[in-house]
This record gives structure tokens, sequence and C-alpha cells, in this order.
């Protein structure tokens, strides 16, 4: 909910809660190892920000899942970091999200699925850092849409297969939403933490000229 509120002041809008959640698509190739190092391309974008988030990974398909049932179509859990390219995602393509969070390995995702039934989602702590510096700190606690919520949503009239990893939002803290700004560069380590979950290492790198 906190990061709906800075998104909110950073757009200058005063909108409502949403009734849905909203849905994105994300690149195959956007997905990198827990520890490989993210690509910097000054050429293609320079504000790449973090997200920290919680990945739910499908296990049994279904459509029309009922929200009552939704947690047993869930294989497990694991840490991502939607990393995004603020300034392809805000000012390119008519605003809209999909090339702005797909760029090549701007996913990192592990270090391994924790099962089901290791663990609660509702209550999770979640972390990013930067070269040490804690930049998130929050818990899935403050979700607004809860799990269950998201896949009974999300398979209304679109199956879910076994393998689908959806990426669940991210809490307040985000480098775009602070006063000045703060993007990630060359060098920076990104950690990516969910307790209980393991914590994803990954290092800015420029890419060759």
């Amino acid at each position: 909910m906190e990061h709906f509120a800075e998104g909110q002041a950073v757009r200058g809008t005063n909108a409502e809660y949403p009734a849905h959640p909203v849905f994105f698509t994300k690149g195959v190739n956007t997905v990198n190892g827990p520890y490989d190092p993210i690509p910097y391309d000054p050429e293609v974008s320079t504000a790449i920000d973090w997200e920290v988030e919680l990945a739910v990974i499908i296990g049994t398909a279904g459509r029309n899942i009922k929200e009552a049932d939704a947690m047993g179509h869930v294989f497990g859990y694991s840490v991502i970091n939607d990393t995004t390219a603020r300034d392809m995602q805000i000012k390119l393509h008519g605003g809209q999200w999909f090339k702005g969070k797909s760029l090549d390995g701007y996913g990192p995702i592990g270090p391994w699925i924790v099962p089901a039934s290791d663990l609660d989602p509702g209550d999770l702590h979640l972390i990013t850092r930067v070269n040490g510096v804690v930049k998130q700190d929050a818990s899935t606690k403050q979700m607004y849409f809860k799990v269950a919520r998201i896949i009974a949503e999300l398979s209304r009239g679109l199956t879910l297969v076994p393998g689908d990893i959806i990426a669940t939002g991210t809490p307040p803290g985000i480098g775009n939403a602070r006063k000045p700004p703060e993007f990630l560069k060359p060098g920076d380590v990104m950690e990516t933490e969910i307790v209980g979950l393991g914590t994803l290492r990954n290092v800015i790198q420029a890419v060759p000229a």
C-alpha cells in the first residue's frame, strides 16, 4: 500500500486504491541468476531501479480459480527483484510497463524455491540493500492484494500452468520515489532478501562499448 502511495506522489496524482490488481507481463530473457551481473548500457537506460518482490511459482494448472482454492495451486516461493528501467517505463512506449520491466537480465530470481508447505507468505520480511545500505524494509503483511486474490483474478479466463511465476509487487523505498531520485550504476551491488527464502546478490555491470 505504501508503494502505491509513493508512486502517486511521483506522478502527482491522488487516486484511490485500485479495486483490482494491475497485471503486466515480463519477457522470458529478463530472468537472471541469483548471483549473476545485471547489464548496464547507458544507451538503453540510465535510470535502473530496484524492487524486491515475493515470487509465487504455480504448481497446479487452473483457470477461473476461486480465491478459497488458490493456495492449493502454489508449488512454492522464491525471491525476485523486478529491476526496472524507469526512464523507459515512464517516458517511452506510451508509458506502458512491459519494455521497461523486461530488459535482458533485469529479473534476478532465486536462489532456490521453498515449498509452499514450508512457510506463510502472509508474514515475510523483505529487504533490499544497495552497497550495504538498506533501501527497502517491509513485510508481506503490507500487501494490499494477497497471494490468493492475485491468483484468483489472474486466472479469470486465463489458464495458469505449472512453472508460471507471479511477482507480487514491491514495498516502498524504490529509488525513483526518493528525493532526489536514486538509481543503480555500474559497480553497485544490489542485495535482495526475503528472510527465510534467501538472498540475491547482483552486481550492476557495464556492458562493453
